[in-house]
C-alpha cells in the first residue's frame, strides 16, 4: 500500500471510523478535549508552550484517525496492541500534565471550564521550578508523540481497507451465525416464551384492516428472535405473502430489498425480476410496493440496528385496508418507538426469564432433563444467577456444562470463575462474548467512557440516577451543549444506554425515568476486563489493596481487612467506596489521598468515617464529595480550600450545621445536608435539617438545596431569593409569620423543579397564599403543614407531576382543585383531608398512576366516578378507620395492578376476603396484586388476596413497624 499522508490514510478509513470508536480513541479524545479548550483560554504561556501544546494536540488529531482501526485489531496483532497502548498512555500523561499545570493556578482564577481569569497565570505564579517541570513534562510528550506518530507509519502499510472491513465484519458474522441456531431450534427445545407468544400471536391475528408494526426488544441475547420466529411461523399460514429478512448492523437498503423480492417471488414460484441485482434502490422500492399492493403480507426484520432501516422500507409498505403486519426485532427502544408510533403498533419488551424457567432451561441444556443431581445443585444455582436469566447465556453455558464430568464439582467451580473477570479470553463462551459486544461496540464515542465507567459499580449493585448523572459530568465525561446544562445532556446520554438496552431500570420515578437501575452480570464482566485491560478502572479489596500506577478509577469494595496500601495511584481521577465497614478505613482512606492529587470524584459513602480527614482538602481538583451514610458530624472549615467543588452530599450524616467557610464554594450547585434518619419516619417534630451560615445567598451558582432550617433571625429565607439557579429546594421549621416572605423568595425562583415546604409543628400554619406567581415549571410540590385550605394557585401548576399534602387538614375536598392538572402522576394526603367524603369526578385524573391515601380520620366513603383515574395502577389506604368498604367505582379502574389496605379495622377487611362476608370482592378481583396488612404479635402481617379455597394467600410476617407519624 501506497505510503499516504497520515490524513490520507484517515480519510481511507472514514467509513469503517463510523463503525469501530473504540476506548483508545476515547481517551484520546477526552484529552483532546481539555486541550482545545485549554488553548481557547487563551492562556499566556512562556517560551513558546503554547506553540508546543498545538503541535501535541495536531499530531493528537491524526493520531485518532488511525485508533478507529487500529482498536478492532489490536486483540490480533502484537505490535499494534502495543501501539495502541503508547498511544493511551500518553493521553494519559497529558491529562495529568494539564491537571497539574492547573493546581499551579490560583483557585480564585478557575472555573469548571478553564476559563475566565485563567489568562493571568503566569502573572501569578510563585513556584518557578513548578513551572519549569510542567514545562519540560510537555516538551517530554511532544517527543513522544512524535515518536509515537513514526511508529505508526513503520507498521500501518500491512493493513488495507479490506482487511480492516472483514475484521470488522468478522463479529458480525459469528453473531448472524448464531442467529441463525436460534431459526433452528426445536419447539420443545425452548422454554418461557409462552405468554408472550400466545400474547403476540393475538395481536397479528386481531381483526383490524390497517397496517400494525408490532417490535420486540430487548439486550442482545434476551430471545428475541427465537420469540419473533416462534410467533411467525404460526401465524404466516393466515397472510398470503411473508418474508423473514435479517437485517444486521452493516444493512444497505438494496440487499434488504433484494432479499425481500426473491422470497416473495420465490414464495409465488415466480423468477425475480430480470437486472434486479443491477438496479438501485429507487427501483426495488417499486416492485416491493407493485407485489405488495392488494395483498394480505405478514413481514419480519430481524435485528434493526437503526431507525434509518425503517425510514428506508416504510415507503414500500401498502397500507391498503388487508390486516397487514410487520414485526421488527430490535435492541433499541428508538426504533422500535419509531416504527410502532407510525402505525399505532405494539411494542413487547423482553425480559430475564424468571427463576423457576431459567433453572428448567439450564437443566433441560445440561442434564436433558428437568432435574439435577443433588451434589451439583448449589453450584449450578451459582452458574444460574450469572446468567441473569438471559437465555443466551443459559444455553451457551448449559451446552458447556453438558460435556463436564458430572460425578464431581471441581471442572464446574472452575466453569463458574471462568465467567467473572477472565470471561472474555474464555473460548468456550466466544460467541456470546462477541454477540454481547455488539451492542458495546455499536455505541457512539461519547457513550463509550460513560457506559465503561459502571464498572466501577459492584456485582448486583442498584445504580442510582443521580448519583450516576453527577459522577458523569464532575468527571468530565459530559460535554455542555448550546441551550442545556451539562447535566441535562447527561440525563440524554443515560436514556440512550438504556434505550440500547444496556442499563435496565429496576425502579422508576413519577415520570417514568430511570430511578434505580442495573447492568447485567455478562455486560458487567465485559466492560470490567475492558476497563481493567486499559488501566481505565480498578478494583481493590483485601486480596487486591494495590492497583497499577496509572489507574484512573479506584473502586474499593467491602472489608479490607490487613491489607496495606502500596504507595501507587497518584493518577487516580476517582475513588468510589462499596460497603467499606472495615473500622480502619480512615487510616487507609489517608494513605490513598496523600498520594494523589488528581481527584475530581470522592464518594466514601456507608463507610465508618467519623472525621473528615484533612488529605481530602487538598484535593484542588474536587468536584464531588459524597460523605452520605457516614458517621461524620462536622464538616470542617477547611471546606474553603474545595473551591472547584460542585457537588457536597452529607444526606444522612450527623451534620447540622455549616461553617461560614462554605460560602467560599462559588461553584456549588448541589447542597444536600440532612440528619442519618430518614424524614419520612420521623415524628413531625424532628428536626433533619441544617442551620445555614448568614449570607446564605452568595452561592449563586446553587440548584439543589436541601434541607435548610428557617431559622428566626438568621436571614436564610431572604436569602434564598437570591438563588435564581434553584431547581430542587426544601425548607424545614417555618413559622407562620414566615409565609410572607418564603413566596416572595419563591416566586424569583423561576427554575425550580421542586418545593419541599415544612411548618415547624404540626398545628403552625403553613402560610403559602401570598404566593401569586409560582415557579412556572414546578413538577414537584411537598407541603406539611396545616393550611385548612387548598392555596389557590395549585390550580395554575399545569407541570406539575407529584404532590404530597402532610398534615393539612384540608377542611374542603381538595380534589376539586387538583383533578385538571394535565400531568399529575402521583397523589398522596397524610394527614391532609378532614372530611367525611371523597369524591373522584367522572373523567378526571386523567394522568393519576398513584394514589394514596394515608390517615384521613374522619373519611367515610370514597367514590371513583365513571372514566375517572383511567391510568392508576397502585392505590394504597391506609389508617382510614372510618372507611366502610372499598371505593365504590374501584371495579372501573381496569388499569389497576397493585392495592394494598395498610392497618385497617378487621370489619374493613372482611367486606372483601373471598370465604367471609366478601361482598366487595368481585369489585377487587380483576387486580392482580391485592394485599392487606395488619399488627399481630408485635410485628406487621401481609396478607395477599386470592380466590382459593382456603381464603387469603400465605401471610408474611414482617418485623418493626411502619408508622410514617
Amino acid at each position: 500500500m501506497e505510503d499516504l499522508p497520515l490524513s490520507g490514510y484517515a480519510q481511507s478509513y472514514k467509513y469503517n471510523l463510523e463503525h469501530t470508536e473504540h476506548m483508545a480513541e476515547c481517551t484520546v479524545v477526552f484529552v483532546l478535549d481539555k486541550i482545545t479548550v485549554l488553548l481557547e483560554a487563551k492562556v499566556v504561556l512562556l517560551h513558546g508552550l503554547k506553540d508546543e501544546i498545538e503541535y501535541i494536540k495536531d499530531e493528537l488529531e491524526r493520531v485518532i484517525a488511525f485508533l478507529g482501526v487500529a482498536d478492532t485489531v489490536e486483540d490480533g496483532d502484537a505490535e499494534i496492541k502495543v501501539w495502541v497502548k503508547q498511544v493511551r498512555e500518553v493521553a494519559y500523561d497529558i491529562e495529568d500534565t494539564i491537571d497539574e499545570f492547573l493546581l499551579l493556578v490560583p483557585a480564585e482564577q478557575q472555573s469548571s471550564r478553564f476559563c475566565g481569569f485563567l489568562w493571568r497565570f503566569f502573572f501569578s505564579i510563585r513556584n518557578l521550578k513548578s513551572q519549569q517541570r510542567v514545562a519540560s513534562e510537555i516538551q517530554s510528550i511532544k517527543s513522544r508523540v512524535g515518536n509515537i506518530a513514526k511508529g505508526h507509519q513503520r507498521y500501518r502499510y500491512r493493513y488495507h481497507v479490506a482487511d480492516q472491513v472483514s475484521s470488522t465484519s468478522y463479529a458480525y458474522e459469528i453473531a448472524n451465525d448464531h442467529r441463525s441456531d436460534a431459526l433452528l431450534l426445536e419447539e420443545d427445545e425452548i422454554v418461557g416464551i409462552e405468554k408472550p407468544r400466545k400474547e403476540l400471536i393475538s395481536l397479528l391475528l386481531k381483526v383490524d384492516p390497517t397496517l400494525k408494526v408490532i417490535s420486540v426488544v430487548g439486550m442482545g441475547g434476551s430471545g428475541k428472535t427465537t420469540l419473533v420466529k416462534m410467533v411467525y411461523d404460526d401465524v404466516k399460514k393466515h397472510f398470503q405473502s411473508h418474508a423473514w429478512i435479517t437485517v444486521s448492523q452493516t444493512f444497505k437498503v438494496e440487499e434488504i430489498l433484494k432479499d425481500m423480492i426473491r422470497q416473495l417471488f420465490s414464495e409465488v414460484k415466480q423468477p425475480v425480476p430480470e437486472g434486479m441485482t443491477s438496479m438501485n434502490a429507487n427501483k426495488l422500492k417499486v416492485i416491493v410496493k407493485e407485489f405488495l399492493l392488494r395483498r394480505k403480507y405478514v413481514l419480519v426484520f430481524d435485528d434493526v440496528w437503526t431507525a434509518r432501516v425503517w425510514e428506508a422500507i416504510k415507503h414500500v409498505l401498502p397500507k391498503e385496508k388487508h390486516g397487514c403486519r410487520v414485526m421488527i426485532s430490535t435492541r433499541l427502544m428508538d426504533v422500535a418507538s419509531s416504527s410502532s408510533i407510525d402505525t399505532n403498533g405494539y411494542i413487547y419488551e423482553m425480559t430475564p426469564l424468571s427463576e423457576e424457567v431459567s433453572w428448567a432451561l439450564l437443566c433441560r441444556k445440561t442434564f436433558h432433563a428437568s432435574s439435577c443431581p443433588s451434589h451439583l445443585r448449589e453450584i449450578l444455582k451459582q452458574i444460574l444467577k450469572r446468567c441473569g436469566g438471559l437465555p443466551l447465556a443459559i444455553v451457551a453455558i448449559g451446552g458447556v456444562l453438558a460435556t463436564k464430568n458430572k460425578t464431581g464439582i471441581n471442572e464446574w467451580g472452575v466453569l463458574y470463575h471462568s465467567l467473572g473477570p477472565d470471561f472474555e479470553g474464555n473460548d468456550q463462551f466466544e460467541s456470546m462474548r462477541i454477540i454481547l459486544l455488539l451492542s458495546f461496540n455499536d455505541l457512539p464515542q461519547y457513550l463509550k467512557l460513560c457506559f465503561l465507567y459502571l464498572s466501577i459499580y459492584p456485582e448486583d449493585h442498584l445504580i442510582e440516577h443521580n448519583t450516576l448523572i453527577y459522577q458523569w459530568t464532575m468527571e468530565g465525561f459530559v460535554k455542555q451543549k448550546e441551550g442545556r446544562t451539562a447535566e441535562e445532556v447527561a440525563e440524554g446520554y443515560l436514556f440512550e444506554l438504556i434505550n440500547r438496552s444496556l442499563i435496565l431500570p429496576v425502579k422508576l420515578n413519577d415520570d417514568g425515568s430511570m430511578k434505580q437501575g442495573r447492568i447485567h452480570d455478562l455486560y458487567r464482566e465485559i466492560i470490567l476486563s475492558k476497563s481493567t485491560d486499559h488501566n481505565f478502572v480498578t478494583t481493590t479489596d483485601e486480596e487486591t489493596a494495590a492497583w497499577p500506577e496509572k489507574a484512573r478509577h479506584l473502586s474499593v469494595h467491602g472489608t479490607l481487612g490487613n491489607a496495606q496500601m502500596k504507595r501507587q495511584g497518584t493518577k487516580l481521577r476517582s475513588l468510589l467506596t462499596f460497603d467499606v465497614t472495615d473500622s480502619q478505613f480512615s487510616s487507609y482512606i489517608v494513605q490513598i489521598l496523600s498520594s494523589c492529587r488528581f481527584i475530581k470524584v470522592l464518594d466514601l459513602r456507608n463507610t465508618s468515617l467519623e472525621i473528615v480527614p484533612e488529605e481530602i482538602f487538598q484535593l484542588l481538583h474536587l468536584r464531588y464529595l459524597s460523605l452520605r451514610s457516614t458517621k461524620v458530624k462536622v464538616l470542617p472549615r477547611s471546606i474553603k480550600k474545595l473551591r472547584m467543588l460542585e457537588i457536597l452530599d452529607l444526606k444522612y450524616t450527623f451534620v447540622t450545621e455549616l461553617p461560614v467557610e462554605i460560602l467560599k464554594l462559588q461553584h456549588l450547585r448541589h447542597l444536600i445536608v440532612y440528619t442519618h434518619a430518614s424524614f419520612a419516619y420521623l415524628p413531625y417534630n424532628c428536626s433533619p435539617g441544617f442551620k445555614a451560615p448568614k449570607g446564605l445567598g452568595k452561592l449563586r451558582s446553587l440548584e439543589k438545596l436541601v434541607y435548610v432550617e428557617a431559622n428566626p433571625g438568621s436571614g436564610t429565607i431572604e436569602e434564598i431569593g437570591k438563588l435564581n439557579e434553584l431547581k430542587r429546594l426544601c425548607v424545614l421549621k417555618l413559622r407562620t409569620e414566615d409565609g410572607k416572605a418564603v413566596c416572595s423568595s419563591i416566586e424569583k425562583l423561576l427554575k425550580l423543579r421542586s418545593l419541599n415546604l415544612k411548618s415547624i409543628e404540626e398545628d403552625v400554619i403553613l402560610d403559602v397564599n401570598y404566593l401569586s406567581s409560582p415557579p412556572p415549571l414546578l413538577q414537584r410540590l411537598y407541603l406539611t403543614g396545616y393550611m385548612g385550605k387548598m392555596p389557590h394557585w395549585i390550580k395554575s401548576l399545569h407541570n406539575l407531576v407529584k404532590i404530597y399534602l402532610r398534615w393539612s387538614k384540608l377542611k374542603d375536598d381538595p380534589l376539586e382543585h387538583l383533578q385538571d392538572l394535565p400531568n399529575l402522576v402521583h397523589l398522596e394526603f397524610l394527614v391532609g383531608y378532614t372530611g367525611e367524603y371523597m369524591h373522584f369526578n367522572a373523567g378526571k385524573f386523567q394522568s393519576l398512576r398513584l394514589l394514596n391515601l394515608d390517615k384521613l380520620e374522619e373519611l367515610r366513603n370514597v367514590v371513583i366516578g365513571e372514566g375517572a383515574m383511567p391510568h392508576l395502577e397502585k392505590l394504597v389506604i391506609q389508617r382510614c378507620n372510618l372507611l366502610a368498604s372499598v371505593p365504590a367505582g374501584i371495579e372501573c379502574l381496569f388499569n389497576l395492578r397493585y392495592l394494598e389496605f395498610f392497618d385497617m379495622t378487621d370489619d374493613f377487611i372482611s367486606t372483601f376476603l373471598p370465604g367471609k362476608r366478601g361482598e366487595d370482592y368481585c369489585k377487587v378481583s380483576h387486580i392482580s396484586e391485592v394485599y392487606y396488612t395488619y399488627w399481630k404479635d408485635g410485628c406487621w402481617e401481609v396478607n395477599s388476596v386470592q380466590e382459593t379455597s382456603g381464603g387469603p394467600g400465605t401471610a408474611v410476617k414482617i418485623s418493626g413497624h411502619r408508622n410514617f407519624l
